[in-house]
């Protein structure tokens, strides 16, 4: 599926983030869980009051994306990225308190780069388009908190093998910039 790809198990670990570059193919293992713009308002908000979360941050990683229902027999249906800058506004925030990876499309903000540089944090893209594709590797999931919002309720996922590159890295590399260099460089 994807040669050369570097596995690595959730939660990470600030060397599983400082060893990887933009580029990188990596699957990843483990427990991931999901959040999109309403839901990150809401856990920023409680940062804010000091009340705790409803998912442990320290190590995690947080898959931008709001599956669509589930097929019978599966755990969710199409779960394909959404567009990560609308979650700029909060993502620093999370990773200054222990988050240590997102997973979702399209390039960063400064603010969010400077965060996962001095946190040590990545930011993992998602092949975009490719929904089916990557419930694939989506085992179970649960929903963990505001049901209210429907197929944007914050889940955990069990992921086997789930397919990301790495787009931002903790040494300042940004696979968007970069691909915008060499194409320049190559025309």
């Amino acid at each position: 599926m994807m040669p050369n790809a570097i596995l690595l198990k959730t939660p990470l670990s600030e060397s599983d983030v400082t060893a990887l570059r933009i580029g990188d193919r990596v699957l990843l293992n483990g427990v991931v869980y999901t959040a999109r713009d309403a839901a990150h308002k809401r856990l920023v908000e409680l940062l804010e009051r000091g009340e705790p979360l409803p998912l442990p941050l320290e190590g995690q990683v947080i898959y931008y994306v709001g599956p669509s229902p589930a097929a019978p027999g599966r755990p969710v249906g199409a779960a394909g990225p959404t567009t990560s800058y609308r979650m700029d506004a909060y993502a620093p925030v999370l990773i200054g308190h222990g988050l240590r990876g997102m997973i979702g499309k399209g390039a960063r903000n400064e603010a969010v780069k400077e965060a996962l540089r001095r946190s040590k944090a990545v930011y993992f893209a998602a092949i975009g388009g490719a929904g089916a594709l990557m419930a694939r590797s989506i085992v179970s999931a649960e929903i963990i908190a505001y049901p209210e919002l429907g197929p944007e309720a914050v889940r955990r996922l069990e992921v086997k093998n789930f397919p990301v590159i790495v787009a931002n890295d903790v040494h300042g590399g940004d696979l968007y910039e970069e691909g915008v260099r060499l194409y320049a460089q190559d025309a």
